[in-house]
């Protein structure tokens, strides 16, 4: 699965990163302009090689029944004449777009740059944003805590229009120290603008153990990062049987196929096969519970649950589907967004990134989740109102469905 944000970037940029004024381009103010030599040789490298390793490389060598060569003629000309980093990746996407795959996409620098640090010490304005249909359409998932978005009254739900005056794009840059002016609307279309300055703060941490509530254990996955099978064999370790246990995948965008297979080890018989992947050449490969759960050799026997919603894609589809095949844990929230396929990263020319589906993927029982998603065992939705006040109906009734659980099995008679 591949590693990076795919509809959720994080709005933020590294620690002492120096970024150019926003002025906008020729091509935002209605100038007629042409790219520097430098420039159209750059943006043609870029280009031919995602043009190249979608044809090579992806999954399906029938590519959907996509015309290659026609998507080439079309878009290259129009990549060539990009005038900045913003058109020409648009006009990539464009061309992924054609295959009608949530993984294929191209992140421009600016957004390698910000994915890399995303859970390091940097400067932030503390806004998380869900691409909506269009690539100007950004919504505020998140605000982190004592940011400057929190301090500025920024609220969950809106629609973040414009930075300096330009529309919000991932190649945008939000440096330390330098003062932004925000356009956002709220759900009644009234405009907030706001001035903020990105500031540095502690980095976010991957995966978080809550054990606030009695006799539950709350694992939040923000990611399927490197280290995570590892530390959550260290979470699980020692854990009283009556525990119940809550894997958070909520706003999740996937991650490493690796501790995708970590997480299941420690929930499911070692070995046990849990899907099939096919790549290009059709050769399938079974996928099988024996990734790094620490020093788990069992796996565990408390009772499980797994929160997810919408925003759960990938290997945060994946590992509920796996849990709810074999049984072993009730899945509670909303339907995932089906974007299953398992990817692969290649590096571009001008420090962007493709990501490309480079096999399909099946649950142990048959299905395939791209474009189907996951759906719940039992239906929480969380409205924005809810999110808003604090308020988690989702895991109040995973909760409450384990303890359900848990009284169900002490009412069973004991055979003797």
């Amino acid at each position: 699965m591949s590693a990076r944000l795919i509809g959720v970037l994080l709005l933020a940029a590294p620690l002492g990163e120096v970024a150019p004024a926003l002025a906008l381009p020729a091509a935002y103010s209605g100038e007629a302009a042409a790219p520097s030599r430098s420039q159209a040789r750059l943006n043609q490298r870029v280009f031919d090689r995602v043009w190249s390793e979608v044809r090579s490389s992806y999954y399906d060598p029938t590519l959907h029944g996509v015309d290659w060569n026609a998507a080439r003629a079309r878009f290259r000309p129009q990549a060539l004449a990009a005038l900045d980093e913003r058109a020409l990746y648009r006009t990539l996407n464009a061309m992924l777009d054609l295959l009608d795959d949530g993984h294929a996409s191209a992140s421009p620098p600016a957004a390698v740059r910000r994915q890399e640090a995303q859970f390091a010490r940097r400067a932030v304005m503390g806004l998380v944003l869900m691409r909506g249909e269009t690539p100007d359409d950004w919504t505020v998932e998140r605000i982190r805590p004592g940011s400057p978005a929190e301090a500025a009254g920024i609220r969950l739900g809106w629609t973040l229009k414009a930075v300096d005056g330009r529309p919000w794009g991932p190649d945008v840059e939000t440096p330390e120290g330098r003062p932004l002016q925000l356009v956002l609307t709220d759900e009644a279309g009234a405009r907030h603008e706001t001035t903020l300055t990105p500031r540095v703060m502690e980095a976010v941490q991957p995966f978080v153990a809550d054990t606030s509530r009695p006799g539950v254990l709350v694992l939040r996955v923000e990611q399927f990062d490197k280290g995570l099978g590892p530390w959550m064999g260290g979470a699980l370790e020692g854990l009283s049987p009556d525990v119940a246990v809550i894997l958070d995948l909520r706003g999740n965008p996937g991650g490493r196929l690796w501790e995708a297979e970590s997480v299941l080890t420690c929930f499911l018989p070692r070995n046990q096969a849990w899907a099939t992947r096919t790549g290009r050449s059709g050769r399938a490969v079974v996928l099988r519970a024996s990734g790094d759960c620490g020093d788990r050799r069992d796996p565990l026997a408390n009772p499980v649950a797994v929160l997810v919603d919408q925003g759960s894609r990938s290997a945060a589809e994946l590992t509920p589907a796996a849990i709810q095949e074999a049984r072993r844990g009730v899945v509670v929230g909303e339907k995932t967004g089906g974007s299953v396929l398992i990817a692969q990263e290649t590096n571009l020319p001008d420090g962007g990134r493709l990501t490309l589906s480079r096999a399909d993927f099946v649950t142990a029982g048959g299905i395939r989740l791209e474009k189907r998603g996951v759906t719940p065992d039992i239906a929480a939705p969380r409205s924005v109102a809810q999110r808003r006040a604090g308020d988690d109906p989702t895991l109040e009734a995973a909760i409450a469905a384990l303890r359900a659980e848990d009284r169900a099995a002490a009412d069973r008679p004991i055979g003797l």
